[in-house]
């Protein structure tokens, strides 16, 4: 057994040399050096190396093993197929010949067990589900747009608690993401709400009045309350979305694309109707003027004051509605995106890599937000409509009449210029801030 290891790693080192192979990855090295350092005296040696090598082998046949179906010994390609369709993901004949064909070394169009063996054995992956797990669409980056559906977590993850440990990371990177993006924000409100009065309000006149009227403090009018929401709402995101799992999930306990996109959209709903409150807030301070709130509190007892308990949720049935597009959207256009890479790159590589995996989600989540902006401005102006002085208070279809009346199509797309610009840096921040937490909290 070890000497037959031990050749496969002689020969994996030598394939390294020449093609730069897994190894030399930071983050799969760290993982197997943690995987291998058995008597955690950080220090890999020529035993514990060996023994990982026979521990994940056998981890390896078993995967190998899930994905041939017909025990024949060989995977095919209409076996990853079917795997892959257990897993909600859903590839053509052809897109898995190219999968294969990453993997065959032989050239016979299947893959035995040697080849897989060799392919995967200086991999981390310990299954086949962490095998294509790259494919996952993972939401738990946050931009700042609460319409998103929740990312999903292995079984191992959640017995060894590490879920909680990647919402922390992503909870934190919210929040700094959110933070350093607040000023393009707070002006997307501002001219969602107030850039019907003035048709020449732009990017650049916008930032002047927002300074000139309260200083460079007040671009983060409003931050505070955006932050302060990510913690209940990932928390109850998460909880909804297992729970609607369980419900939509097959005899078997798969879920398909469809039924994950129904969990989904529904644990959005459910989060964002215990936050509401908070967005309405976030709303009417960043549309507020200097010291018409004293803070989050003063607010949200002067509108109770005023308003009643029923402004809390006002701009509700538009923000939930927007769900469906957003959601749809961006996971129709990302899974395009994934079969689109498959198809063209897949042969050289198994791993799109990350720069892949964050481009397709940053082109998916902007369309998301292009299909569902309309109904999201129209939630803000309902938000801040007590605010406006003179602003009639009008319900949602009443709303969409009166502005493509008086400021046509283009009226409901009012904003979206300071929206899409905060997508990639707050994409970039995120993802910065969630792998440096990610190493903090020990998540390989």
């Amino acid at each position: 057994m070890f000497g037959r290891l031990f050749s496969i790693g002689s020969r994996c080192t030598m394939k390294c040399s020449e093609t730069s192979c897994k190894l030399k990855n930071k983050s799969c090295s760290q993982k197997i050096f943690k995987a291998g350092d058995t008597n955690q005296d950080g220090q890999l040696d020529f035993e514990e190396f060996m023994q990982y090598l026979k521990d994940h082998e056998k981890k390896m046949k078993l995967a190998f093993k899930s994905l041939d179906k017909n025990n024949d010994g060989k995977i095919e390609a209409s076996e990853v197929v079917q795997s892959l369709k257990i897993l909600g993901i859903n590839i053509s004949e052809k897109q898995a010949e190219k999968i294969l064909q990453s993997i065959d070394a032989d050239g016979t169009m299947t893959v035995d067990w040697n080849e897989w063996r060799d392919h995967f054995m200086f991999n981390p992956a310990t299954d086949i589900e962490e095998i294509i797990r790259y494919w996952k669409h993972s939401t738990v980056l946050d931009i700042g747009d609460s319409l998103t559906i929740p990312d999903e977590f292995t079984e191992e993850e959640k017995k060894t608690g590490q879920w909680w440990k990647q919402l922390l990371a992503g909870g934190v990177a919210g929040a700094v993401s959110r933070t350093g993006t607040a000023p393009l924000d707070r002006l997307k409100v501002i001219m969602q709400v107030h850039g019907s009065k003035s048709n020449k309000m732009n990017i650049a006149s916008g930032f002047k009045q927002m300074v000139k009227e309260g200083g460079v403090r007040s671009l983060w009018r409003g931050n505070g309350v955006n932050v302060v929401k990510i913690a209940p709402e990932t928390a109850i995101k998460f909880w909804a979305y297992e729970q609607y799992k369980k419900i939509l999930s097959k005899d078997d306990g798969k879920l398909g694309t469809t039924e994950r996109f129904i969990s989904g959209s529904l644990a959005g709903a459910t989060a964002q109707t215990s936050i509401y409150p908070m967005e309405v807030l976030k709303t009417r301070l960043a549309v507020g003027k200097t010291g018409q709130y004293s803070g989050m509190f003063d607010c949200a007892k002067k509108i109770l004051k005023r308003e009643g308990v029923k402004a809390f949720y006002k701009g509700y049935i538009p923000n939930i509605l927007g769900i469906i597009p957003y959601a749809g959207i961006d996971l129709a256009v990302y899974e395009l995106l994934k079969t689109t890479w498959l198809e063209h790159y897949a042969s050289s590589s198994a791993n799109p890599g990350v720069l892949v995996l964050l481009g397709c989600g940053t082109i998916s989540s902007t369309c998301g937000q292009l299909a569902s902006y309309p109904l999201a401005l129209v939630r803000t102006r309902m938000q801040a409509q007590a605010s406006v002085e003179g602003a009639p208070q009008l319900n949602m279809v009443a709303l969409f009449q009166r502005i493509i009346a008086t400021e046509g199509i283009r009226g409901l797309y009012r904003g979206i210029a300071p929206n899409f610009m905060k997508v990639l840096p707050a994409v970039s921040i995120s993802y910065v801030v969630y792998e440096k937490m990610k190493q903090n909290l020990g998540i390989a």
